[in-house]
């Protein structure tokens, strides 16, 4: 029996950002996320983690503090963040990011895009989980900056991030 505490991000547990996350974007069915993590786990890059982040993990928008789908069942997005070196050759290098070789812009509605090899997954997560699915790359140390300067959680669905023990 593993007796190590969840990890906490940003104030929030991995135990309560899934519970969170299973209750608001699958229904409460845990099968469905299960299923959602297979099909990203075998469509990316094996040294790629999958983190999730936003209001699908705290319940509510950062921005205006609303609730998750305040505007309509399915309305509120996921946004997945893939994480790893390999990931960010997906992105087109005109365009597609925030900062050129290390943080994309998010494959999306607004950005469709920047990532053609990534658009048959974001299709496929986006017809299991019923809303927007946003697919963003990024590299270890961002994630790193993002929790402990900016103090936004994010829920590691799998894989290793830079800052972890391996396993």
């Amino acid at each position: 029996m593993d007796d190590t505490p969840p990890a906490v991000r940003a104030g929030l547990s991995e135990d309560e950002m899934k519970a969170t996350l299973i209750r608001l974007a699958f229904g409460g069915d845990t099968g469905k996320l299960d299923e959602f993590c297979e099909v990203l786990r075998r469509a990316i890059p094996d040294d790629t983690a999958a983190v999730l982040r936003g209001s699908a993990i705290t319940g509510f928008r950062w921005s205006d503090k609303a609730p998750f789908d305040a505007d309509g069942p399915g309305t509120s997005d996921l946004d997945l963040t893939l994480v790893g070196n390999d990931i960010l050759s997906c992105y087109n290098t005109m365009g597609g990011f925030y900062i050129p070789g290390i943080h994309s812009k998010p494959l999306s509605e607004a950005h469709p895009d920047i990532a053609p090899r990534l658009l048959p997954l974001r299709q496929h997560l986006l017809e299991m989980a019923g809303r927007p699915v946003n697919i963003q790359g990024t590299r270890d140390w961002i994630m790193f900056f993002r929790e402990h300067v900016m103090n936004q959680p994010y829920l590691k669905l799998f894989g290793r991030l830079g800052d972890e023990p391996a396993p």
